[in-house]
């Protein structure tokens, strides 16, 4: 898996940068941009629980290895659901329709 092997460099670089400069409190990177660095995968709404469940092993580790809060995990994930997928699940639950 590309895609794995890719996510997997991106963390191994951040691991080393977050070892060699000191976490800055103030005028650093936001949580959100740290994350999009890392190229974090997008999940395209799959219907196979197992790729389902890979992508978000994925983006757990993003989130272990960016020291990621609680409360922006929700945000940061959502950010990665393809726009058609939202559009669906909008559409879904404004209509009623399954």
């Amino acid at each position: 898996m590309q895609t794995q092997a890719h996510t997997q460099a991106a963390l191994q670089a951040q691991l080393e940068a977050q070892t060699q400069v000191p976490a800055q409190d103030h005028g650093g990177p936001s949580t959100m941009e740290r994350f999009k660095r890392i190229l974090p995968p997008s999940f395209k709404g799959e219907s196979d629980p197992l790729l389902a469940e890979s992508w978000m092993r994925e983006i757990e580790k993003i989130f272990r290895a960016i020291r990621c809060a609680d409360e922006d995990k929700v945000t940061l994930a959502t950010y990665m659901l393809q726009l058609d997928l939202l559009d669906g699940a909008y559409e879904r639950c404004t209509t009623g329709k399954s």
